[in-house]
């Protein structure tokens, strides 16, 4: 089951369009970070400006560096120690794309804990957007049953695993300042 899943994702991602997703938070509406028109195509579905930036899933350490080249120590440190779902929000990313980046030059990004989501990412090669599955201003679904109609008739799949989990967990949220120092911003 694990496998014909990751292997539809692939797909989907390989293609340009959209997947609906469980993550390590709450199911996830994704797409391929590095492609405008997927990115694109998600801010259409979650009725969501552009100027609002999305989250960002990476594998791990080696991968976020690709796209965050210059990380602190400290902050190496923090993300080899977590257990928590952790978002950081850095300065100045490289090669993703250019609707997944707020107007700061900024981006949110985690390294996912979910085995489905780090194994996906891992195939694929790149980074994935990973947003909740809801309208933008609407209530994010904790299970999958609670998803707007509307959301699943817009996206190209929907992975068929961890459909009677609630999660009702968030992520932490952390932004780097430009002195390096992080702020906590969702504990």
């Amino acid at each position: 089951m694990l496998k014909l899943e990751l292997n539809k994702s692939l797909e989907v991602l390989n293609n340009q369009k959209i997947l609906l997703y469980p993550t390590d938070t709450v199911w996830g509406i994704g797409c391929d970070a590095t492609s405008e028109k997927a990115v694109g195509t998600i801010f259409k579905i979650k009725e969501r400006n552009e100027s609002k930036s999305l989250i960002i899933l990476v594998d791990g350490i080696e991968m976020l560096q690709k796209y965050i080249p210059t990380i602190s120590e400290n902050i190496l440190s923090l993300l080899s120690k977590t257990t928590k779902p952790t978002t950081i929000i850095y300065n100045n990313p490289i090669g993703l794309a250019k609707n997944v980046v707020a107007k700061d030059n900024s981006v949110a990004i985690r390294i996912v804990k979910s085995d489905f989501c780090k194994q996906l990412i891992t195939a694929f090669g790149k980074p994935i957007v990973s947003t909740s599955a809801n309208i933008s201003g609407n209530k994010t679904p904790k299970c999958f049953k609670e998803i707007d109609k509307s959301i699943l008739d817009s996206v190209d799949y929907i992975v068929n695993l961890h459909s009677e989990v609630v999660n009702d967990k968030s992520s932490t949220i952390l932004k780097v300042a430009d002195n390096g120092e992080l702020i906590v911003l969702r504990n």
